[in-house]
């Protein structure tokens, strides 16, 4: 019988499918900010919180990842495609980190309060400045166009390989447990 892992520990999947909900949530705020003024105040007060909730868990997910043994990814991926697969998760991360900072140090050139909840505040990580706080504000939007393309790409490669492929690498990471089925020898 095989110890190797077919499926991300319960942890990985855990925190997997939280933040797929935040950052789909998080996305979607962000769209209707732009789009649509009138619940800005609203939509901000949700989005400030759970940029940190994502900073935070992000932080958790990555040292998870890096002590957690990770399942094969399938036989029917390339050498190249396993680069690529692995370049995106990191440069999600990348994103998913790099994100809220930035958009913290906008909110601080700015001075704009950074409200958790009720009188609880973040601290300013950078100094008041209206040209610095212009250039994180236009960082941030590239940063979030950036990670949505990122984001799509990791959806349609999961779905070309769950519907198309049919390699079983939506099961990997499946909220669930997944029991592999015991090949016998016999057959």
């Amino acid at each position: 019988m095989s110890t190797q892992r077919h499926q991300f520990a319960a942890l990985s999947r855990l925190l997997h499918w939280t933040m797929a909900a935040m950052v789909l949530t998080m996305l979607c705020i962000g769209v209707t900010m732009v789009a649509s003024l009138a619940n800005y105040h609203v939509l901000v007060s949700i989005h400030r919180p759970l940029g940190i909730a994502i900073l935070l868990l992000v932080v958790v997910r990555f040292v998870n990842r890096q002590l957690t043994s990770l399942p094969p990814f399938p036989t029917t991926m390339s050498r190249a495609e396993r680069l690529v697969a692995t370049a995106s998760e990191y440069t999600m991360y990348a994103l998913m980190l790099v994100l809220p900072l930035v958009g913290w140090g906008m909110l601080s050139a700015a001075r704009y309060p950074i409200v958790l909840y009720g009188s609880l505040h973040l601290p300013f990580i950078l100094p008041h400045d209206a040209m610095l706080y212009a250039v994180l504000r236009k960082a941030h939007t590239v940063l979030a166009y950036l990670f949505f393309l990122t984001f799509i790409a990791h959806f349609g490669a999961i779905l070309f390989h769950t519907l198309i492929v049919r390699d079983g690498m939506l099961k990997r990471m499946a909220p669930w447990n997944i029991r592999q089925r015991e090949t016998a020898s016999s057959e």
